[in-house]
């Protein structure tokens, strides 16, 4: 349990924490630099395209979205996270990243940006990226694997420190599997390779001191903690 009394993972506390979501020093923090992170892997735009966003919380995927030309739609359960997006020109669609209320092929790029980690079935929220993207889409996946260390770094350690994630969003029962979801991409046409993320210390220097807004994300060899995973549909 949580000091507020909610459970780890509850979708509640996003709620709870809605005035955060813009803050680049608020307790969204990093996840502002996944999002510029994401963005530098996908293609600018070709007439009408859409780029759907699951679980996209405040919408912080919007300016990068306008930037390389994309209709953004973005799906998320809450409702303040929702109205966040749409004020910053989002197109915002209520629904679960389970069963996503969307055509069939309709993208083209959809984005899973820490959503596989929150999910009991993570390989139903891929194969619905797999459903709504065009033959030759662009995916971005960004998650938390299921290890030891990742169970140390990315909850004991960064959930208490300045710019980490708020103390009891994630569950480490729910971290991902990497080769099951390779294999389970593969199984479903797309073509996904696996890269490891870590944020910038030099960066993160800055960011503290209050130099810069949003820390870089560098590459790391491993993919045993924090990973990106990018792709195609075949």
């Amino acid at each position: 349990m949580i000091a507020d009394g909610l459970r780890r993972n509850d979708p509640a506390q996003y709620d709870g924490l809605a005035d955060q979501w813009w803050r680049p020093q608020g307790g969204f923090a990093m996840l502002h630099w996944f999002a510029a992170s994401r963005a530098e892997h996908i293609p600018p735009a070709g007439p009408g395209g859409v780029l759907v966003d699951l679980a996209c919380g405040g919408g912080l995927m919007a300016p990068y979205a306008a930037r390389l030309g994309y209709r953004h739609v973005g799906l998320d359960l809450g409702l303040p996270g929702l109205a966040l997006g749409r004020d910053h020109g989002m197109l915002p669609v209520r629904g679960s990243v389970l069963a996503v209320p969307l055509a069939d092929g309709c993208a083209d790029v959809v984005v899973a940006g820490e959503i596989l980690e929150h999910v009991d079935d993570d390989v139903a929220v891929l194969a619905e990226c797999a459903r709504l993207l065009r033959p030759g889409g662009t995916l971005v996946i960004d998650a938390i694997a299921a290890t030891r260390l990742a169970r140390v770094i990315a909850v004991r350690i960064a959930e208490r420190i300045p710019g980490g994630p708020p103390p009891g969003i994630h569950d480490p029962a729910l971290f991902v599997d990497r080769a099951r979801l390779l294999a389970a991409a593969d199984r479903l046409g797309l073509d996904l390779r696996l890269v490891g993320l870590r944020p910038s210390l030099r960066d993160l220097l800055a960011w503290r001191l209050g130099r810069r807004a949003v820390v870089r994300m560098k590459p790391l060899r491993t993919t045993a903690v924090l990973f990106a995973a990018y792709g195609r549909r075949r």
